[in-house]
Order: structure tokens, then sequence, then C-alpha cells
């Protein structure tokens, strides 16, 4: 827990760095223009999808109507308009953290390595292409889970738990590997994922929570809806932020656990040594002098030892 939070602090430092923050304009540019040139195209058609889908209901019927006898008919009009919001704020996440991985982790890590562990050897276990696929892989299992669990949202306490961790989750995979791509070998990466799997998932978790933050923009009133084009450039710019963070996190936690992995196996490597030594050294002098004893002592010889004979 305390490398977890000293990790958490060096990388609040490093969010303040200019290189950090030019970088994190990078993927804003791309959403913000992705997400204004899909909702020229297909806002209309969307909002009046689902509009008709609703009018197919009879209990969102029901609740439109209790909204009408209550006073507040007015949300009618922004009811559809605030649910394809909500539907769409998924997928601005889920680019938001793989536009993050791609233009700006590696960055960032080189950035942590120049700066804290420059001796620190880089034994590439993983590469571009490898990192794709798995950050693909991962986002493609993150989202059937999201489909499945959606009917369970509808359970008030679930809502605050699973998208979070399934965000979260998503949020380790992919950060954890472009950690450790460049620095790592395949063994060591595993090693360390293995190790600190739990850790790595809470503060995927954690991320996951800040993540969602944003989102609470669009539960905060319906007048909101009508301010989204100044509104969703600032909520992704926060997303793309959130998710900076969460990847320098990683990488400060994870760079310092392989930089102790290595240094233990150093320390049972040099270790061994005068032991070893010791214990081959002591069982050959007690053979020796084992052998020493059982061998049998040669008298000299009597006549020998009384000198020439002076008889015939």
């Amino acid at each position: 827990m305390k490398l977890m939070f000293d990790s958490f602090w060096r990388a609040v430092a490093y969010c303040l760095h200019p290189r950090v923050i030019a970088l994190s304009f990078l993927p804003l540019l791309l959403m913000v223009a992705l997400s204004f040139g899909l909702g020229y195209f297909f806002w209309d058609a969307a909002v009046s999808s689902v509009a008709a889908t609703l009018e197919s209901f009879e209990l969102v019927q029901a609740f439109l109507g209790w909204l009408d006898r209550v006073g507040m008919g007015s949300l009618r009009t922004v009811f559809a308009p605030l649910l394809v919001l909500v539907l769409a704020i998924p997928v601005i996440v889920l680019l938001c953290l793989l536009l993050v991985a791609l233009f700006m982790s590696p960055a960032m890590i080189d950035l942590v390595g120049q700066r804290r562990f420059a001796l620190l050897e880089r034994r590439h276990g993983g590469s571009f292409v490898g990192s794709v696929f798995w950050s693909l892989g991962s986002t493609l299992v993150a989202l059937m889970a999201l489909v499945v669990s959606i009917p369970l949202w509808l359970i008030p306490p679930l809502v605050l738990i699973l998208p979070p961790l399934i965000w979260g989750w998503l949020t380790y995979r992919v950060f954890a590997f472009d950690a450790l791509a460049q620095h790592a070998s395949s063994v060591e990466r595993k090693a360390i994922l293995r190790e600190h799997r739990g850790t790595l998932l809470l503060m995927g978790v954690l991320s996951g929570y800040l993540g969602a933050a944003p989102s609470l923009l669009w539960a905060s009133g319906a007048m909101l809806v009508a301010l989204a084009p100044l509104l969703v450039p600032v909520a992704i710019w926060i997303y793309t932020l959130v998710f900076a963070f969460a990847s320098l996190w990683f990488a400060h936690f994870l760079l310092s656990a392989l930089q102790s992995l290595r240094a233990s196996q150093d320390a049972q490597v040099l270790d061994p040594v005068p032991s070893i030594a010791s214990g081959v050294a002591a069982p050959m002098l007690e053979i020796a002098d084992e052998r020493a004893l059982s061998a049998p002592r040669v008298l000299p010889d009597q006549d020998s030892a009384r000198g020439p004979s002076n008889g015939v």
C-alpha cells in the first residue's frame, strides 16, 4: 500500500508537467472532432429513434405522465436527448482510454523512465503490435461485460459498483501492460502482474471512479443538455486527464516493482556464493580427517632402525 500511495502522489505531480499537459490535447482534438462529426450526421436521427422506441414502452410513458402531473413536463422534451448522451458516454470513455494508451502512454512512460529509472535496463518484453492486440482484446471483453451487466444497473447499488469495476479492470489491463512493455521481459511482466494483481485492480477501480466524475455533469440537470456542445469538450478533456493520471500511476508503481524485483534477484544470485563454498569445503575437510584417522600407521623396521649389522 505504501508503494501505491507513493506512486499516486508522484502521478499527480507529473500531471502538472508541461509535456503531459501538451500531450493531453492530441486525444482531446481527435475526440472533439469525432464527437461533433458524429453528432452533426447522426444526432437528430438517434434522438428520433430513441424517442420512438420510448413511446412503445408503457412503463416509460407512465413515468413521463407522472412527470407531467408533478409539474416537470419540460423534462419530456429532453428525456430522449439525455438518454442518447448517457448511451454515448461509455463509447466516449472507451475511446478516450484507447487514445491515451495509444498516443500518451508511451511518451509518459518514457518520461518516468528517464527521470526516475534511468539506470533500469530496458528488456523490451512487449511490442507496439502486442500492446494494440492486448488493448483491443481487453476492450472486447469489457464491452461484453458491460452489455451483459446492463440489466443489473436497474438495481440501485449495482449501478455504482459494476460499471466502475469493469472500467477499472480494463484500465488495469491496458495501462499495466503498457507500463512494463519496454522495461520488463515477458517473464518479469507476468511475475509482477501476478504478484500485484489485487493492488493493480484496486488502482484501476479507483481510476474508474475518477473517470465517472464527468458523467455527473449530465445527471446535474436537464438544462445541461442544451449546453452539450460546450460541455462535451470539457468532459472529454477531463476523461483524458484522468486516464493520463492513471497511466502515470501505473508507470510509477510497476517500474518501482520491477526495480525491486531485479534487486531481489541480484541479491539471491550473490548471497548463496559463500554458503556454497563453506558447504562444500566443510564436508571435504571432514572426509580428509576421516581418511587420515583410518589410514594404517606404518612403523619403521626394527632391523633398519638398529643400523647395519656387524655379524657374519
